[in-house]
This record gives C-alpha cells, structure tokens and sequence, in this order.
C-alpha cells in the first residue's frame, strides 16, 4: 500500500502593503490550488502520495524580507520548493542566491527580464518579462495612428521601464515618438504636477505603467485635469481594486495592454472554474495575474510526479523544464518546442489587448506575440 504523507511547500509574497494587490491574490491562488490537489488524491511521488501544506511568509515586496523569508523556509521550516514571487525587486534578491540552495524556486507575477537570464536551472517563471509585452504594445498604439505618446510611470522599477523601452522602438517604428517620460513613486497618490505638464504638450495618448492604485488615481486626475486623450496603461488590476480609487466613468474606455490574464471574456473553461472557486473561496474576484501562482501549484505537481521525487531538487527542475503544459492551468501558454517552460526557466502566455467597457475590463483583442523568436533573443543575454 502506498504512504500517505505531507510535503511541505513555501510561499513568499507581499502579503501586506502597495503590492498585496498582487502578493495577495498570488498567495490565495496557491492555497486553493493546494486544496484541490489534495481533494483529488494529492500527489502521487513513486509509491507514495502526499498532501500538500502550505508554509507562507509576508516579503512585503522587499528585497531584505524576501530574503529572510526564503531563509526561514529553507533553512528553518526545511522547505524545497518555493512559490509566489509577485514583485521584482524582492525576487531578484533571491533570484541571486537561490542557485546555491537545494531548492527550487517557482516565480509568478514579477516581470523584470534578468530573472530568467541567470541561466538560473533550479528557477522557473509563469509570466513573461515586461519587454516581451511592451513590444507588442507599441505596435498596437501605433496601429491606432498616434504619434505623440506622453508616458507617466514607476520608471525606477526595472520591469516597467524595460516594457516603456521595448514599447518605444516599436513605436518609433511606425513614426511615433514619447514627447516625455514622467515619473512618479509607487507610493505617490497626487500626479497632478506631472499630468499639468503633460496636458501642456499636448500628445495624442498617454501610457501608464505602475502599480494599480498609483495607476487608477492618473486615469481618474487625467479625466479631472481635462485631459481628453486615449489612456492605455499595463498593470493587470482587477475591476475592484480600480474601482477602490476611480469611479467606472473615469475608467472608461482605459486600455491595458498586458499578457493575457484573468478576464472572463477571454477565459478558458479552467479560467470560468478558477474564477467562480475564487470568488466563492475568498469573497472576492481574483486578480487578473493571480493564475500565475495558481498555476505554479499545478506545474510543480506534475514535475514531483514526474521527477519520482520529492529529495532530489536538480530533478524536479529537470522535469519542469522538459513537461507540456499542465492541462488544469489557467493562463494561455504558448509552449516553446512543445514545453511549457523554455530553456531559460520562461513560460510565455499570449499578449492581449483589453479595454475598460461599462464597468469591466473587456478583452478586445490578442497583440502579436512570438515566444519562440523572444525565447531564442532571452538566451542571447547575459
């Protein structure tokens, strides 16, 4: 008969502060996954089954706290496997050390590229870099015909100027240009300076790239100040945690151009499930990006299973790196070579353009994207 036992799994995410919006929702998302894996039987390790118990630790998005939460799991708790992973900052710190522990780490929402340049063989990422999105994203501002492009966003954080850069050359592609790029920091609520000056310029459309409450209070001062322009924006909020700051007349008609996450008009079956199990589990809609880490939980389940293992980690990054992707994801992936995840570590879903229609976010379009040519580029870097 097999063993029933219990296998300890990690989460370090921003449970608190500006980016629970996203640590949160990741967090919930491997908790539930957990809990359905363990209804259906659990996982299956050789002889073995285990049920899985999640240990989760706050980083508050912060590279210190990441890195003492990583830490206690590994060095405390004894944990191998380590999920979440929403900001970039914080991940990138235990991004530079995770390769010497005997560990494997599982990243979801952080976008900053250098994640999955470090040939990096125990580290996996389920979303795609920001400039893999932000290329796609010039290109469709362009093909809406505006030339000045006025950009107001978090640009000290390396993922957002990274999606502002590859942005830009598409745009400049087509004859288009940024007139300027303004900042603001991601605890900053009054962007009246900045949208002053940049009324003053007069563009054809802004861009707004941030976390989503900085972002909703530039949609809401942008309609406030009279700027009366297109407003296309990546941050991946939901309708509520917008709706915390703007009302659904100042978002209307706002663009975000992102990967194709959680909106209910592009969902697959599984995307309709997670969205209903979500809602009813926590009371509340989940995140668009939240899928990210929710379908880490699936991933990692099937490579134990596939790994025959729960010791040996250079295995079960192995087996990461060589399954299909895993038939109860949420996220549309696009596999490279038939793999879920590329020779880098990276997973690529499908771009997408959605809009703010009537009080939701409506998925619009998909925006060109090929993670082969991207995968094949990412293994160029250093």
């Amino acid at each position: 008969m097999a063993e029933e036992k219990t296998l300890d799994i990690g989460v370090t995410d921003a449970l608190t502060g500006g980016a629970a919006v996203y640590g949160l929702p990741q967090a919930n998302a491997v908790q539930m996954a957990v809990e359905e894996i363990n209804a259906a039987g659990g996982v299956k390790v050789g002889e073995d089954t285990y049920m899985l118990n999640v240990i989760a630790y706050d980083d508050k998005a912060n590279p210190t706290e990441a890195t003492n939460a990583v830490r206690k799991l590994i060095d405390r708790d004894g944990v191998k496997f380590i999920l979440g992973f929403c900001c970039s900052g914080a991940t990138g710190a235990v991004a530079s050390f995770i390769a010497n522990e005997d560990a494997v780490m599982l990243v979801g929402n952080a976008a900053e590229r250098s994640i999955t340049t470090g040939e990096i063989s125990n580290l996996v990422r389920t979303r795609p870099p920001a400039d893999y999105t932000g290329a796609a994203a010039g290109t469709f501002v362009a093909q809406k015909g505006h030339k000045k492009v006025a950009v107001l966003g978090a640009l000290d954080v390396g993922f957002y100027a990274s999606y502002v850069d590859a942005f830009e050359v598409e745009l400049n592609k087509a004859g288009g240009q940024i007139v300027t790029r303004e900042s603001f920091g991601l605890k900053d609520r009054d962007m009246s300076p900045q949208l002053t000056k940049i009324r003053e310029l007069q563009p054809d459309a802004i861009l707004v790239v941030g976390y989503v409450e900085p972002a909703a209070f530039i949609y809401r001062q942008a309609i406030e100040l009279g700027i009366d322009v297109p407003r296309y924006g990546f941050t991946s909020g939901s309708e509520e945690q917008f709706l915390r700051v703007a009302s659904s007349e100042q978002m209307e008609g706002v663009w975000d151009l992102r990967p194709t996450e959680l909106t209910l008009l592009s969902a697959s079956e599984n995307g309709i499930a997670y969205h209903e199990n979500y809602t009813k589990k926590f009371g509340i809609a989940p995140s668009p990006s939240s899928p990210y880490a929710y379908d880490q939980a699936y991933a990692l389940k099937h490579a134990l299973e596939a790994a025959g293992t729960v010791e040996d980690t250079a295995a079960v990054s192995e087996a990461l790196r060589q399954m299909p992707v895993p038939p109860e994801v949420v996220m549309q992936y696009l596999p490279v070579d038939g793999k879920m995840f590329d020779v880098n570590g990276q997973a690529y879903t499908s771009n997408g353009a959605f809009q703010w229609q009537d009080g939701n976010w409506v998925f619009v379009q998909d925006l060109p994207s090929d993670a082969a040519a991207y995968s094949a580029f990412l293994s160029t870097i250093d």
